[in-house]
């Protein structure tokens, strides 16, 4: 059964005490200050239930081993280099490697071609880095799997300082990362039959190798693996990672089309796998006063409550991961109950949510920069976060201080970041078919 330590039953588990109605505020007030989500570690598996003790022990020292295995593979590379290669060269990873192509189009030399790319950038382990430009210039001996994702933004006890500077999403879910290079690869092998194509196929069955290493017992995944600390090491809804991860395993196990490549026992633990990060994704959809609500940016692993991201990303209820959780559930073909339940639920909680009458205008370039404005008839949006305990917008600033006015913000966080938008208005729209099927 599901509690919240251990997420493999098919009821949701967390459940926090919130008000349901959400108004906005005309007076802003600092409402809190972020703290940093905790780490995955040895002292707290150690505090675990002796069942759940053994499963979270080999999963800590399977990601030690790999971070071991990925740092000697690329030592031994840099033996006898006279110097170490430039890091590789920045670019969205999706813009790069095109998933919408015509079928026609993943035979040409230029679809090969990123493919190369593709798997010159693949680690040991099976993962991607984010931020690649995979469309130009292979990995060279040497180089670097990944390139700067350090933030210039980075202060005193800044939640993204990496553990490691210099190793810093060598192989991350973040920003579609990795689940995007293996749908790419997948596409790559049906319009490369052959031997041609067998590089292809082999680096994508080490992707679905590392999809299924750096999945948590309870079934969710990290933002990064092997891991290294913070909020790297929660469930991540953000970018979709989990469900992202989820339906690239559910391909993998159909064993047909594309994928009639996939080893049988490759199929089979896919399959289990994805079957997992569903009993996640159910256990963490937030609780309130017995009635199910959405879920969070990203959630502990181990406990499964809400945990904050960046330092002005708090914990809370994320409305915009939250619609993507939900069109992903709607997504199966065959609903179970809970499932139905948890769709129901949620969307009833967006509704809900929904603000009418305000707009979220402006922009970098305008005076003033982005803010939230009366407009009669205007909405419906929603504010990307929802307090934990009030149900009310919130929004983080660097400085780790949570407001209850947007437009109390920084001017820098204030543009820099979507706190409202009109996007959960398509799992509305989605669940309206959805419902009547």
């Amino acid at each position: 059964m599901c509690n919240r330590l251990h997420c493999v039953g098919l009821m949701p588990v967390l459940s926090i005490g919130l008000a349901l109605a959400v108004p906005l505020q005309l007076q802003a007030t600092i409402v809190g200050v972020s703290q940093p989500a905790p780490s995955l570690t040895a002292t707290r598996i150690a505090k675990l239930p002796a069942s759940q003790r053994a499963a979270w022990t080999a999963y800590l020292e399977r990601s030690q081993r790999q971070e071991m295995r990925d740092r000697a593979a690329l030592a031994a590379e840099r033996k006898g280099l006279a110097a170490i290669p430039p890091l590789p060269k920045e670019q969205f990873d999706a813009r790069s490697i095109p998933l919408d192509r015509d079928p026609v189009w993943y035979t040409t030399a230029e679809a090969r071609h990123i493919g190369d790319v593709v798997v010159s950038f693949q680690t040991p382990g099976g993962g991607w880095s984010k931020n690649l430009d995979m469309a130009t210039t292979a990995r060279l001996r040497g180089q670097s799997y990944a390139t700067n994702n350090l933030s210039r933004y980075l202060g005193p006890d800044d939640f993204d300082t990496p553990r490691d500077p210099d190793w810093n999403y060598v192989s991350t879910l973040d920003n579609d990362a990795t689940n995007t290079q293996i749908h790419f690869l997948a596409l790559l092998s049906a319009g490369t039959p052959g031997a041609a194509g067998d590089v292809y196929r082999a680096s994508y069955i080490r992707g679905i190798r590392y999809l299924l290493a750096a999945q948590f017992p309870n079934g969710g995944w990290p933002q990064v693996w092997p891991i290294e600390g913070g909020y790297h090491d929660a469930i991540t809804f953000n970018d979709n990672a989990v469900t992202e991860a989820a339906a690239v395993l559910t391909a993998a196990a159909s064993g047909s089309g594309d994928y009639a490549f996939v080893p049988t026992e490759l199929r089979r633990q896919a399959e289990a796998a994805a079957a997992r990060a569903l009993q996640c994704i159910l256990a963490t959809q937030i609780v309130i006063h017995g009635k199910r609500t959405l879920w969070a940016q990203q959630h502990d692993a181990l406990t499964l409550a809400p945990v904050s991201g960046r330092n002005f990303e708090p914990a809370a209820i994320a409305t915009g991961e939250s619609a993507d959780v939900l069109l992903y559930l709607m997504s199966l073909p065959h609903p179970s109950k809970a499932v139905v339940a948890a769709v129901s639920d949620g969307v009833a909680y967006l509704k809900s949510t929904a603000i009418y009458g305000k707009e979220w205008v402006g922009g970098r370039g305008t005076e003033g920069g982005r803010h939230l404005v009366a407009q009669a008839g205007a909405g419906p949006i929603w504010p990307r976060y929802l307090s934990l305990t009030t149900g009310k917008p919130i929004f983080g600033d660097r400085d780790k201080n949570i407001h209850d006015n947007v437009n109390e913000l920084t001017l820098e966080r204030r543009n820099g970041y979507a706190w409202y938008s009109a996007g959960a208005q398509r799992a509305i729209d989605a669940y309206a078919v959805w419902d009547t099927r």
